[in-house]
């Protein structure tokens, strides 16, 4: 049975783990650290641009590639990953990994040039997206199946709070110290993860060296897709979309990129992805709705600083201010979640999570400029709630049912998911809002006319917004803009909302198995470490 299990790409004997008391306490240490670095880095750089543009030499157009390098580096790394550990041995890669995001975390730290900074991200993003999988798949094995809601929840802090922390503490490094200390602040914690898991982590047995060839093809293709689409993504905007041969380009090399991978998919004998993952009911409909709770992860937390700093005039130290109960409120939930999900049917968990989320998007589409705090945090310390109910059952049901085996790889493709639908999340809403923007600047602008009463000569308002005088249509324009932006807002929360609605019914594709379920997927674990 071992054998088989690593020829799926699974975990195998030397994979499967049994580990209790401190050891295990360090050794989920371990893994929220290493969770953690690699959630943090995807975020923590995006405020201190400006500050390395001017240090690199940069354009902005040229230093968003240290973002995009990395986002495209992780993506495309992240599905090999279960190969990778069935090749090599799981404690091996995760090692490897988190030693090698260190060092490019420190090479990026000390970069002098914009050509090496993106090589140094590239890198870091390789080296980062095994840390994810390779964390929640040791979680999964080393607590027995009635604690893995507690695991999941724990875990699940380090993947959620992660990106929406790390604009906060990045802002704070650069501030206070210098940009360069974004990355230099993953040494400590990569040094302490390496101890903590060379030491404590267990490895049964050697790596499996027949788990056959690497798919090079279905890589390729992959990577094509994954690559072509988060360029598209990153540029679309700035390029005005599919009005630029650019963005055509990188549209149709995705689409072809996503054909042919999907054929050699079915048609390859040992493709690196085993069919056998996409064979798992709960699993696929968990990959759907770990892409919705993806797309509205970050493009939310994208959206409120500048509506609160541009819009709100509020200073930046108090907008992070106001934004940071999001991660208490995620924090908590995945706490209750974890706790209750052995005594609750997690589909009911999430269903009340996705509930949260729908109202907090259409509480704000209530927002204004003037709203007080207190309704603002609210908002967010319910969107938060909403994120953490969906998450942490979430993680649970998506392995309810897969083969043991099979559970690397299922948590790569899970990884990918959310790393896609954050990247798909954060274009499309932006989008939304710069198009919106626009449409609603043309709305408003029709109700300046010679019939609005407002502005007929001997209106209470004609002395300061005569259209006719420059002063007065300087002054109209900006109320016109500033009116156009706020409603531009509201429409991209009104479209999260729309985006979070569909992702309820992938709950009726879940099925939670009998009772003895959980016992059965115990007694296989037992059976294939022995």
């Amino acid at each position: 049975m071992a054998a088989d299990d690593q020829a799926k790409g699974g975990p195998g004997k030397n994979e499967v783990m049994q580990v209790s008391g401190m050891p295990r306490v360090i050794v989920t240490v371990g893994c929220m650290i290493g969770t953690l670095m690699q959630a943090l880095d995807s975020t923590i750089a995006n405020v201190s641009l400006p500050y390395m543009q001017g240090s690199l030499s940069a354009s902005y157009d040229e230093i968003t590639w240290v973002l995009t390098s990395y986002v495209v580096a992780a993506a495309i790394m992240t599905a090999p990953v279960g190969w990778l550990a069935g090749r090599f041995g799981r404690k091996n890669v995760f090692m490897v990994s988190i030693i090698g995001f260190t060092i490019t975390s420190m090479m990026c730290g000390i970069a002098s040039s914009l050509g090496e900074m993106v090589v140094d991200r590239l890198l870091q993003g390789m080296f980062g997206a095994a840390l994810v999988p390779l964390s929640q798949s040791t979680m999964l094995d080393i607590y027995p199946p009635e604690k893995r809601g507690q695991a999941m929840a724990i875990w699940g802090i380090g993947v959620m709070v992660g990106p929406i922390l790390g604009p906060t503490l990045g802002g704070y490094l650069t501030y206070f110290y210098d940009w360069r200390y974004v990355f230099f602040v993953n040494l400590p914690f990569g040094i302490a993860a390496v101890l903590a898991l060379g030491f404590f982590m267990p490895k049964r047995g050697a790596a499996n060296r027949s788990t056959g060839h690497f798919d090079w093809i279905g890589f390729a293709v992959l990577s094509l897709f994954l690559a072509a689409l988060q360029i598209l993504l990153d540029r679309g905007e700035e390029k005005d979309w599919f009005s630029s041969t650019e963005i055509v380009t990188y549209g149709v090399l995705a689409a072809i990129g996503l054909y042919l991978f999907i054929v050699h998919m079915f048609t390859a004998k040992q493709p690196f992805i085993p069919r056998g993952v996409f064979k798992d009911r709960n699993l696929n409909a968990a990959l759907v709705a770990m892409f919705a709770v993806g797309s509205v992860l970050l493009s939310s937390s994208t959206l409120m600083p500048p509506f609160l700093e541009k819009l709100g005039n509020y200073p930046v130290e108090l907008a992070g201010l106001v934004m940071a109960p999001r991660g208490l409120g995620t924090m908590g939930a995945m706490v209750i979640a974890g706790r209750l999900t052995n005594k609750v049917d997690p589909r009911y968990l999430m269903f009340v999570g996705f509930l949260l989320l729908i109202v907090s998007f259409w509480m704000m589409m209530q927002w204004l400029p003037s709203s007080p705090q207190s309704y603002l945090i609210e908002s967010i310390v319910v969107q938060g709630a909403g994120l953490g109910f969906v998450f942490t059952p979430l993680q649970v049901v998506a392995f309810y049912t897969l083969d043991p085996a099979l559970r690397t790889q299922g948590t790569s493709l899970l990884s990918l998911m959310r790393n896609v639908g954050m990247a798909v999340g954060i274009s499309v809403t932006e989008a939304v809002q710069v198009q919106m923007s626009q449409v609603d600047h043309q709305s408003v602008s029709n109700a300046i006319t010679p019939f609005n009463r407002a502005l007929q000569v001997g209106g209470a308002v004609t002395h300061y917004l005569n259209p006719m005088t420059s002063k007065g249509a300087a002054m109209l324009n900006t109320m016109i803009v500033q009116q156009s932006d706020i409603i531009s807002y509201l429409d991209a929360f009104k479209f999260m909302l729309m985006v979070s609605v569909p992702a309820i019914f992938t709950l009726l594709l879940m099925r939670k198995p009998p009772a003895q379920a959980g016992v059965k997927a115990e007694k296989h674990e037992m059976a294939v470490m022995e």
